[in-house]
């Protein structure tokens, strides 16, 4: 028996050598009094790891027999847990009264009531904000902390930043296809312009322009064109143009434009704002928080008495600073916004999930209902990843909450953070480089940024074999869609807003020319197309559009042929030539191998040739643009 209880005990000790030191996942719900607490960070302690809880109080975190897990909130006691065998740890939380007290949202994060200057900010009781994943740091705005890793460090502002710090997602540029072996192209729109400003900011400032930053679609559609309002019961009108391709001159080029219906002011809906601003420690430059204060300044200056704004902030914490406010009183909004400032870690996470859950609780029916998100995209603390971020947000847009992505700074900006977030979250995206940029969207293109007129605008084009030997679509590499997509409701893509225009681009090579950048295949023997009884000989394609309403779930389709005729060159529109020296000069930024000529001064005389229609300057802009980048 003896024996046996020692040959026992030497089985479970091997089994705990075994199992102690590997990661599984531990789960559990974070209650108070009250009941599930959402937003509590839970942390391994001594590591950077860490979640929120879910609305439902629920959290799940990867962590080994050992650990100790931290549990903490504003104005409850911190509880420490250690893993043991199990693998549920719930926890019951209670409230400390002196620390709620004491606790100010500054818009610097976290600080104590003696710390604070001139705040007229309510103390914000523990179930509206997220505590920070390190309580015991207090920051201040003369040595905010560093977003990296939570220590003091003071922030050079003159210091000039390195593009190689950012951080974008990787494009292949789309190859020639042939209708025969792949009849149809799909792709969503994308309203987008932050890549051209972005781009703008490169050149303007002497540097050389990252090749994954250009998103030439987000190029092309920077600028306004002069499409004609729609005439029907539809949100937008569709326009196209068959023409010569300027940079191989055996191609052709087919022009799609969008063209959004114009709503009077009087007649858009009301909006249900929340300005989430991020307010930690990498924004502390005069190109960032200064710069989001202004803009969110400007777009205050577009609300009527009937619109409402509310404003959350989030560091290492994430709070409501301005409850819900009419748009009529401006003063207060302001006043709320000048209170900011910068330092802390970045629980960006945490603040969408504030964000989502204020403008829900606040929700206009039939009304605009808008997260708008001011950040340089840094997150690290909590849900932060890329993969996180994507599913937090395909989560969120199922509450009919769109997300406008305003990106900020230089440096160690996170264009991929906002591009993955605005893509994922039926909203829009623009950076902004100057307070000029910032009027233009936020103001002049105010209702195209913020109010939705179709969403999940969905764009399949089938080519006539006959007279196109093989396509391209010229950018939208990350918009691009299966055929089968197109008529899956549950398929997330664009919106458009009022008078906003979209335009895309497809490069062609005719039957007959012969090509460097495309062979024709061989004669395939199973899937070789039959001919018909239809000889479709006026038709080059057939272009079909799916979009649903801003409230709607179920999709409508619209349905256009494009003629077999082509416009000599010099009979081209302005704005086709326009856009295409638009969509020439960013091929050449993203040095693309399947164009011939990148001559700089084409490209320029191109552009001079389509201006037209340029009342505030942008389009003499671009050309003063490519001369500077010729003189780098």
């Amino acid at each position: 028996m003896k024996s046996l209880k020692s040959i026992s005990l030497g089985i479970a000790m091997l089994i705990s050598v075994l199992t102690f030191g590997q990661d599984k996942t531990i789960t559990g719900v974070v209650t108070d009094a009250s009941g599930p607490l959402p937003g509590v960070n839970v942390v391994v302690k001594g590591t950077q790891r860490g979640v929120a809880t879910n609305f439902d109080g629920t959290y799940k975190i990867q962590a080994k027999a050992g650990d100790k897990l931290v549990y903490s909130f504003m104005g409850m006691n911190n509880v420490i847990r250690v893993v043991g065998t199990s693998n549920v740890i719930n926890v019951r939380m209670q409230d400390n009264q002196q620390k709620l007290e004491e606790v100010v949202v500054t818009g610097l994060g976290i600080k104590r009531k003696q710390d604070a200057v001139s705040s007229s900010y309510q103390v914000v009781k523990s179930s509206e904000i997220y505590q920070s994943a390190n309580p015991n740091v207090v920051s201040s705005p003369n040595r905010p902390i560093d977003s990296k890793d939570g220590k003091y460090m003071q922030h050079d502002n003159n210091q000039k930043p390195n593009p190689n710090d950012e951080d974008y997602n990787s494009l292949i540029e789309n190859a020639f296809e042939s209708p025969k072996t792949a009849p149809l192209s799909t792709f969503s729109i994308d309203v987008d312009n932050a890549s051209y400003t972005n781009i703008r900011r490169f050149i303007n400032n002497g540097q050389k322009v990252p090749k994954d930053a250009v998103r030439v679609e987000e190029m092309m559609n920077f600028f306004k064109y002069q499409y004609p309002q729609p005439k029907n019961e539809h949100p937008f009108s569709i326009n196209t143009e068959y023409s010569d391709c300027p940079w191989n001159a055996k191609n052709k080029l087919i022009r799609i434009g969008l063209q959004g219906k114009n709503i009077d002011n009087d007649n858009l809906p009301a909006s249900n704002l929340v300005f989430l601003v991020d307010v930690s420690g990498s924004m502390n430059s005069v190109n960032r928080l200064p710069l989001v204060i202004q803009s969110m300044k400007i777009l205050t200056q577009q609300l009527r008495e009937e619109d409402k704004v509310a404003i959350v902030v989030y560091a290492g914490a994430a709070g409501l600073v301005l409850p819900p406010t009419s748009g009529s009183n401006k003063q207060a909004i302001t006043n709320a916004l000048e209170k900011l400032q910068a330092g802390g870690s970045t629980a960006g996470g945490a603040g969408i999930l504030l964000a989502y859950k204020t403008a829900e609780e606040n929700f206009i029916k039939g009304g605009n209902n808008r997260v708008i998100l001011a950040t340089d995209g840094d997150f690290n603390v909590g849900i932060s990843s890329n993969g996180d971020m994507e599913t937090l947000i395909e989560e969120k847009r199922k509450s009919g909450v769109f997300l406008t992505c305003l990106g900020y700074g230089m440096g160690n900006y996170k264009d991929s953070k906002l591009e993955t977030l605005a893509d994922k979250g039926n909203g829009n995206y623009a950076y902004i480089d100057n307070i000029q940029e910032a009027n233009r969207f936020l103001g002049k293109e105010f209702k195209g940024s913020m109010f939705a007129i179709a969403k999940d605008v969905k764009i399949q084009i089938e080519f006539n074999p006959k007279h196109v030997q093989s396509y391209r679509l010229i950018g939208y590499e990350n918009r691009k869609l299966r055929p089968e997509d197109f008529k899956n409701d549950a398929i997330d893509a664009g919106e458009l807003g009022s008078n906003h225009t979209v335009t895309a681009l497809y490069e062609i090579i005719p039957t007959g020319t012969n090509s460097d950048f495309f062979n024709e295949s061989s004669e395939l023997k199973y899937t070789k197309v039959e001919p018909t009884g239809n000889n479709f000989n006026d038709e080059l394609a057939t272009i079909k559009f799916r979009y649903k309403k801003p409230d709607g779930d179920k999709s409508i389709e619209m349905v256009q042929i494009i003629e077999n005729k082509s416009n000599a060159a010099e009979n081209a529109t302005n704005d086709f030539k326009f856009t295409t020296a638009v969509a020439w000069f960013g091929l050449k930024l993203r040095d693309s191998k399947l164009i011939s000529n990148k001559s700089l001064v084409d490209i320029k005389k191109l552009a001079k040739e389509g201006l037209s229609n340029d009342t505030d300057g942008y389009k003499a802009e671009f050309v003063r643009l490519i001369e500077s980048y010729d003189n780098l």
